[in-house]
């Protein structure tokens, strides 16, 4: 019923009743209840049919207007989506593109030893943020254009997401996902996204893995995700230093959600769990 069927019939109830009633007492009824009862049977009549119908009608309208709401956030956030993948592409993307060009400019003009190391350097550097860049807007459209009917965030498949991105990485990365997509709401699964996102770029990037692992287990209602590789490790705890900044984010998106962040070295492998609030690991 749509909501302007509800609105009718939400008018036509109580005027119907009323009529119905007053058409049955005149006709069939005078001769068995007097003309004072009737009136008093009158609004008892029309509150009853009231509670029964338009009651029901009520809870239509609210569940009706909740998913109206509910499509417009999910649109906003979309669109904000949309526009942000746009700056990124016309600003950063193209920067990043004709940076590359002019280093790569550079290094066809100059010769020594030590300037070509420099630029060596600078190209590899640009290259991975030119790539990360773009795999960032390809994930925000693919996201925007895949919702049509009905978008909503919770339409998100976090393990189709995480594949994506293992796809897009160099390094294997095993992929073991026990965790039904429904246990997490709309912002977890974003904020978890970004946390693996980072956690396998720093894979690639600071570990010099070979191989890496992806797990994901729930224990009980408790959700633990394991991310592991066999790369050179940390001799220090990273999170002392003040240049990890994915690191310290991911702590702090972690923590919004009353998630955990643990990080260890374990029999030459790098472990990286994310566990729910009071879970045991």
């Amino acid at each position: 019923m749509s909501y302007k069927q509800i609105k009718w019939m939400i008018l036509l109830i109580p005027t119907l009743t009323v009529g119905i009633w007053e058409y049955v007492r005149h006709q069939f009824l005078l001769p068995y209840i007097s003309m004072d009862l009737g009136n008093w049977l009158t609004p008892v009549i029309v509150y009853v049919v009231s509670i029964t119908l338009v009651t029901k009608l009520f809870r239509n309208m609210e569940r009706i207007q909740k998913e109206l709401e509910k499509e417009r956030a999910a649109k906003a956030v979309l669109e904000s989506r949309e526009k942000l993948a746009k700056e990124l592409h016309d600003g950063i993307a193209q920067s990043l593109f004709l940076l590359s060009v002019q280093v790569e400019r550079l290094e066809s003009q100059r010769k020594q030893e030590k300037q070509l190391d420099e630029v060596y350097a600078i190209r590899k550097t640009v290259h991975e943020v030119n790539r990360y860049v773009r795999q960032s807007i390809a994930n925000l459209r693919y996201d925007a254009q895949s919702h049509t009917a009905q978008p909503t965030l919770d339409s998100i498949a976090l393990h189709n997401q995480i594949g994506r991105i293992i796809g897009d990485t160099p390094i294997p990365i095993e992929l073991e996902w026990h965790i039904e997509d429904d246990v997490f709401t709309a912002k977890e699964k974003i904020e978890l996204l970004a946390c693996l996102r980072e956690a396998v770029v720093n894979i690639q990037k600071h570990a010099k893995a070979s191989q890496g692992w992806i797990k994901g287990e729930d224990k009980n209602g408790y959700r633990k995700i394991t991310i592991k590789d066999n790369g050179r490790g940390f001799t220090v705890d990273p999170f002392t230093l003040k240049d990890r900044y994915g690191l310290h984010i991911m702590k702090e998106r972690l923590k919004a959600m009353n998630w955990n962040l643990r990080l260890v070295r374990e029999q030459e492998s790098t472990i990286l769990e994310f566990s729910q609030d009071g879970e045991h690991v």
